[in-house]
């Protein structure tokens, strides 16, 4: 996973390094909007991307005791971009004398600040905000030993949980071929709160991660799709007035 995790960041870099060499190439000189274009018509969007979490995918397909998805989308106001991220995730995971296990969908929603200007292809490095909430269950099967009555099972369960947590993120989307866009999220997740445990803690929260960790490092590669809205305006050179 990791050699992949280089290899795609590797990836990124060279095209976004590439496609910033050539448009500072471009830019040498002064770049102007005509009147008609400066205002509002500048923060109409332009086009939504959707797309999905390839690590998800491979991790649901390698990890037994793990199944998920997670279905990305965005769309543009000039600079600042409104994020949207929908998934599910189930997670068993190992106990010393038994087995917890958890189900449930998460959402998480926000806004990027593209820092790159001056990119006729949207070509994107940027800082976001997200919220995040999670719907989902738990349950915990469990065995011990007691001096009296000898080995007891106990079952767990919490059927109707809630969670949520903030994020900050960071990342890169370099277009690729025409509508076809590639990139990665890297998030900060922090300040996780549990709603609706009973006797069971809540160990692990889809989308977040282990419940007692206050803040947890996340990362997500991504496949898009682009469906245009309008044509973007032209950029026009300063000689060509």
């Amino acid at each position: 996973m990791r050699s992949i995790f280089k290899y795609c960041t590797s990836i990124l870099l060279v095209l976004i390094f590439l496609h910033a060499v050539a448009q500072e190439k471009k830019d040498s000189v002064e770049i102007t909007l005509p009147d008609s274009l400066r205002g509002r018509n500048i923060y109409l969007p332009t086009g939504i991307r959707i797309g999905t979490d390839v690590f998800t995918a491979i991790k649901s397909y390698r990890n037994l005791t793990f199944d998920g998805w997670e279905v990305n989308a965005d769309i543009d106001f000039n600079r600042y971009y409104l994020a949207v991220d929908y998934g599910r995730w189930s997670q068993g995971v190992n106990l010393p004398n038994g087995w917890y296990n958890n189900d449930g969908k998460y959402i998480r929603f926000g806004v990027d600040m593209n820092m790159l200007k001056r990119d006729p292809d949207r070509n994107m490095f940027f800082l976001g905000l997200r919220y995040a909430h999670a719907s989902f269950s738990d349950s915990a099967a469990y065995s011990f030993a007691d001096k009296y009555y000898g080995n007891i099972q106990k079952y767990l369960v919490n059927p109707n949980l809630t969670a949520n947590w903030m994020e900050i993120t960071t990342g890169l989307r370099a277009k690729i071929w025409k509508f076809f866009w590639m990139g990665y999220t890297i998030r900060l997740k922090f300040a996780p709160r549990v709603h609706g445990s009973g006797e069971l803690q809540t160990y692990d929260i889809p989308g977040y991660g282990v419940s007692a960790r206050t803040a947890y490092w996340g990362f997500n590669y991504q496949l898009f799709f682009r469906i245009p809205l309008r044509k973007q305006p032209r950029v026009i050179d300063a000689k060509e007035e």
